[in-house]
């Protein structure tokens, strides 16, 4: 998840414009696609990514990633979508609980939510989410929709891990605790 240091998930309008990227960021981008088996996606993430890595532009931008997102599993919510036609693709519009419960227990890698944050508080409220790594740029956006905008109770993290990239980014792995 990528927020701005105001804890903005993204900007009015569902603006994502201000993430700091850069080669650092994308080799980690990488490594963490290498580190899954499966992708899980919002609809409105989905439509996003769909339009973009299966695209002349996006395996031209960054072949190396367009080669991942393009191959990996990919499990999509959305009560809107009717289709979802991304290479690897299953759409689900029901029981998120039940359909990431079967995941887990399938033999392989990490199973990664990339964005779709309302995606990411519902499996934090079920109790699905293990960990999350948030990615805080060097920016103030002073209003959009928060990260975790819709929780109500709580939550317990314990800090697993943290990286200072050059570029200012610091992701923080934190372990969800139950």
């Amino acid at each position: 998840m990528m927020v701005s240091l105001d804890g903005f998930f993204e900007g009015l309008e569902h603006d994502l414009s201000w993430h700091n990227v850069d080669s650092e960021f994308n080799v980690f981008a990488d490594k963490q696609l290498d580190e899954s088996s499966t992708l899980v996606f919002g609809a409105r993430t989905y439509k996003m990514m769909a339009n973009f890595w299966p695209t002349e532009i996006g395996i031209t931008a960054a072949p190396n990633t367009a080669k991942r997102m393009n191959s990996l599993d990919k499990i999509v919510f959305s009560r809107t979508l009717k289709k979802a036609e991304w290479n690897n693709t299953e759409l689900h519009n029901g029981d998120i609980s039940t359909v990431i419960q079967s995941a887990k227990e399938k033999p392989g890698k990490d199973i990664a939510v990339l964005g779709s944050s309302d995606l990411c508080l519902s499996l934090i409220k079920e109790g699905l989410l293990d960990e999350i790594r948030i990615m805080v740029n060097p920016v103030v956006l002073g209003r959009g929709k928060t990260l975790f905008s819709g929780i109500t109770k709580q939550l317990k993290l314990e800090l697993t891990n943290e990286r200072t990239f050059k570029s200012g980014n610091v992701l923080l792995t934190y372990k969800l605790q139950k």
